[in-house]
């Protein structure tokens, strides 16, 4: 193995070794009273049973494509596929199973203050990010190096690596699905009979389906987060090295500098997860942002030595100056920033689009409702142009612009992985916010103080904007991974694929490419709402059929509304999920490879901005309803915060299902192309 390769491993031993140790430290934490134990097992067993029949329904799946792609592409596509489904999967649940233990204790820490349960709640959430980022980078630098000695040729090695990123994808898809419609399907239920109809505050005991909400914050929100960044660091990565290995060369050693940058930027982020310090403001965000910005600039001054360093060394082709690779690192973490900050523009009560929402619930649903769309169609803008001016930025530096178009597209690729590097510190961001709304809700079932909800709700609504920043991040870096998916497709065949738009199947799969978002989400929006369906009338079935439930004397069976959405979800999630494997290949073989690669452009187009658009106007119309609680516009339970109400509703499948969801397709079908690219020569 070489030096990058060792460095690269024991920085994802660093980072497993930190998410083990982190997370003992949070079992260790007092879990508070009897009551709230009970609570917090409930949730934590629904949860569990939720993610072994998911499970379960994957590895069908998984076996029949493992056989299939053994038998067509060979056995090391086949086994790569296996160990990226079973990596995805299994961030996804260890760091889900660490948030669903640090709920309960992160409400017993906010006896002791703020600071206290900020800590214990960002450290749950730490366990799930550095999990993330070490198991995906352990599992691409030990596969490739298993594969790069023992396959029968290199280029077989290489396809092999295309497997891992799509059985990374293929679970990534299906916890997106599945875990976004459970969430917002038992949360709309809740919401709809519970503080519509009844008139009870959220996560009231009484509430039938407030168990399944609780559960739903967990599976989707945590382990869907998890398994979505981890396929998005994978695929970025494994895409990276791709177009290398075309640029430069199978052996060249530029083949492993994206896995240097990502080796990088996890020891930074465990140095950065001990910054979470409240300043003399108690500013919870900027306590959270601490962390980014001091792991973002130690991997940024790691990054300038690195690349002086990488290219020192023997037979390294100088395509680059020192100062270029360096800036085409410092573009990704730039854009970073950059999408965090607008996307918590447009989604924290702090500023003028949550407020405008708020104003507008004044004078009725329907206005709530046309201000919420209208933010969140504008909230796109920046977005792409802050994308769009990286990679041009990016692409000149590659001299992409001087007439070495190869070498700029690599640029971009390694402004992506350097984005894509802080993915621990961001989904430790992420992570905190399940942890926290959790923690609110057992305070509110187990009837703490109120002193203990002056604590965890301020948490809460921080982590609404913290889950929001999330998504933006992922859907960014997933907009630039395709791209380099894409880039590696078309330079696949030989004398590289030229996308002519007078050509009619290039227009034919511009238009295909750029329908599937739409229809995609269109799927998870209806499934969520035929779930929520199934929920909302078994909460009205209990109020009515058993007495006592709004009085406290009987306890309403949470289990039958965990069940209901548990089967919704998974019944739900096959169609979509499976659309994004098929759609490729009917393009590719009946169409042909042009028209594929039209496809490919169209759903990265679309589907940016429906996602960015999606889960930017659901989370301000959360926010905006949660400024109306705080006392705005006449506080809760009046007209505007009816209106807000539904304004929420409406904004919880744009952005917990139908948008982030719509991330992981873009890679897949980029992915799923790439790997019948030896069938389609």
């Amino acid at each position: 193995m070489s030096i990058i390769l060792v460095f690269a491993l024991i920085a994802g031993v660093i980072g497993v070794l930190y998410a083990l140790i982190t997370a003992s430290w949070v079992m260790k934490q007092d879990a508070g009273t009897e009551r709230m134990k009970e609570i917090s097992d409930a949730i934590k067993e629904g949860a569990e049973a939720f993610l072994a029949r998911e499970y379960k329904t994957v590895a069908i799946v998984a076996l029949v494509l493992f056989a299939l792609l053994s038998v067509f592409l060979g056995i090391w596509t086949g086994v790569g596929f296996l160990i990226g489904t079973i990596g995805s999967a299994l961030a996804g649940y260890l760091g889900m199973m660490v948030c669903v233990r640090a709920n309960v204790r992160t409400a017993e820490a906010a006896r002791k203050g703020l600071q206290a349960a900020l800590t214990l709640s960002f450290k749950g959430g730490a366990v799930t990010g550095m999990m993330v980022v070490g198991l995906g980078l352990l599992g691409i630098v030990v596969y490739y190096a298993i594969v790069k000695s023992a396959a029968a040729n290199i280029d077989e090695a290489f396809h092999a690596l295309i497997g891992l990123g799509f059985g990374c994808s293929l679970m990534s898809v299906f916890a997106r699905i599945a875990g976004g419609i459970y969430t917002k399907a038992a949360d709309v239920g809740a919401d709809l009979v519970g503080k519509v109809e009844a008139g009870i505050p959220e996560d009231d005991p009484r509430n039938p389906a407030v168990i399944a909400d609780n559960v739903g914050d967990n599976v989707g929100d945590c382990a869907g987060m998890a398994a979505d960044l981890y396929e998005t660091y994978t695929v970025t990565v494994v895409a990276a090295m791709l177009l290398a290995k075309t640029v430069f060369g199978p052996e060249s050693l530029w083949v492993e500098f994206p896995l240097l940058i990502g080796g990088i930027s996890i020891i930074a982020s465990v140095i950065g997860t001990y910054f979470v310090k409240l300043g003399a403001k108690q500013y919870i965000m900027g306590a959270l942002y601490k962390a980014l910005a001091v792991s973002g600039i130690l991997a940024a001054i790691a990054f300038f030595f690195a690349s002086q360093w990488f290219l020192g060394l023997p037979g390294v082709e100088q395509k680059f100056t020192a100062a270029g690779v360096f800036t085409t690192a410092l573009i990704g973490l730039i854009l970073t920033a950059l999408i965090v900050m607008i996307t918590e523009y447009f989604t924290s009560k702090s500023f003028h689009p949550v407020k405008h929402i708020a104003s507008s619930s004044q004078t009725g649903h329907a206005t709530n409702i046309i201000a919420g769309l209208a933010v969140s169609m504008k909230s796109t803008g920046l977005p792409v142009l802050c994308i769009s001016g990286a990679i041009l930025w990016a692409y000149a530096i590659g001299g992409g612009f001087s007439g070495d178009p190869a070498t700029g597209l690599f640029a971009i690729a390694l402004s992506a992985v350097a984005m894509l590097s802080m993915a621990g510190i961001v989904v430790a961001i992420d992570s905190y916010g399940p942890i926290t709304d959790n923690a609110g809700g057992i305070a509110e079932m187990a009837e703490l103080p109120p002193e203990i909800r002056n604590i965890t709700d301020p948490l809460d609504a921080v982590g609404n904007t913290t889950k929001a920043v999330t998504k933006g991040y992922a859907i960014g870096s997933a907009g630039l991974a395709a791209l380099v998916l894409f880039a590696e497709y078309s330079r696949s065949f030989p004398g590289q694929l030229a996308f002519d738009l007078s050509n009619p199947m290039v227009l034919v799969g511009l238009f295909i490419g750029g329908l599937l978002p739409y229809y995609f989400a269109s799927l998870l929006m209806e499934a969520v709402g035929y779930a929520a369906g199934g929920v909302v009338e078994e909460v009205r079935r209990q109020f009515r059929e058993i007495p006592g439930i709004m009085e406290y004397k009987a306890k309403p069976e949470y289990g039958t509304c965990v069940d209901i959405v548990t089967r919704g979800a998974l019944k739900q999630m096959m169609v979509p999920s499976l659309i994004c494997v098929v759609a490729p290949l009917i393009v590719g073989f009946i169409l042909g490879k042009e028209a594929l690669g039209g496809m490919l452009i169209g759903s990265i187009i679309t589907g940016i901005f429906l996602a960015i658009s999606m889960t930017s106007g659901g989370g301000a119309w959360d926010n905006a309803k949660k400024y109306i609680e705080d006392g705005a516009f006449g506080g809760k339970k009046s007209d505007a915060h009816k209106a807000a109400v539904t304004g929420d509703t409406v904004g919880d499948p744009y952005k917990d299902t139908a948008g982030p969801a719509i991330n992981p397709m873009i890679k897949v079908v980029n992915i799923v192309a790439l790997l019948i690219v030896p069938l389609l020569k």
